[in-house]
């Protein structure tokens, strides 16, 4: 699989990161067999959070063994110093390292929520000073990510970032315009992107989830594939963050393998698009899973 340089961090990230949500219901026998199909695809990243319900204890016996060949990315939501402090704890015990490559703030989408975050910041950046993470960074899922992550850059000195890349969200001028001015920021200060959501359609609606995203995903092996390659063409995204169901994950891998970046002209077409956003998650976001 293609590699691209994660900004600053100098780790050559695939260009699909293992998304954690996907091991989110599994014990570790059942993550056993997706885990180690994707390392030898070639994926060198995972990305995992406390909030993926099982994921970290059931990925967790496997990284012993893997942990040379693995980037491991953790996050942390709480808000305040003790709880992300134990949060980081749990975590690394969960996982069976002793570091983590990345340690991310997770779900910073305001800048409401940048301000609730700031002493789980002090705890990530505390936390790389001791090297209990290599690297520190922020994500967020909704509209708002592009421009929090952009205030959170100038107020932290943040490693990585990681927002939504898909071609109806980046559709909407406002964002697209937010974008774009983070990561003007993103390379003046050599920081890696992380693309989320690449193979996101439409929201569920009144339709029954039957796939573990909250989002209903592209449905065929070409719409994935173009997903995967509007992401990956976007200036500047260094890689993307593979979806929570096991099978459109699958798809998402066999199109990185095969992957053509996508001219300006063909990238731009495929903003015409009249779906309806995924975003905002308060009014869109189904359950994965019950």
């Amino acid at each position: 699989m293609q590699t691209r340089r994660l900004g600053r961090t100098d780790h050559h990230s695939s260009l699909a990161i293992l998304g954690g949500a996907a091991f989110a219901m599994d014990t570790p026998d059942d993550a056993a067999g997706f885990l180690h199909e994707a390392v030898d695809a070639g994926i060198n990243h995972l990305d995992i959070a406390p909030g993926y319900h099982l994921a970290e204890r059931a990925v967790g016996p496997h990284l012993p063994g893997l942990r040379n060949r693995l980037f491991v990315a953790g996050k942390t939501g709480e808000t305040e110093r003790d709880w992300a402090r134990t949060r980081l704890e749990r975590t690394l015990e969960r996982l069976q390292v002793d570091h983590l490559d990345l340690y991310q703030a997770h779900g910073i989408t305001s800048l409401e929520v940048l301000d609730q975050r700031a002493e789980a910041f002090e705890v990530i950046l505390e936390a790389r000073e001791q090297g209990l993470t290599k690297f520190a960074g922020v994500t967020g899922h909704d509209l708002g990510a592009p421009r929090a992550h952009l205030e959170a850059l100038r107020r932290y000195d943040l490693d990585t970032v990681m927002f939504p890349v898909y071609p109806r969200v980046m559709a909407d001028s406002d964002y697209r315009a937010d974008v774009e001015a983070l990561l003007v920021e993103c390379i003046d200060r050599d920081v890696g992107v992380m693309a989320i959501k690449a193979v996101a359609w439409r929201p569920w609606g009144n339709r029954e989830p039957d796939t573990r995203t909250w989002y209903e995903p592209q449905r065929t092996p070409e719409g994935i594939e173009r997903g995967v390659r509007f992401a990956l063409s976007t200036p500047s995204v260094d890689a993307f963050c593979t979806p929570s169901d096991k099978a459109t994950a699958r798809l998402a891998i066999a199109a990185v393998e095969r992957f053509v970046p996508l001219d300006a002209a063909e990238w731009t077409d495929l903003l015409s698009t009249d779906e309806d956003l995924i975003f905002p998650l308060a009014n869109h976001a189904a359950p994965a899973w019950t």
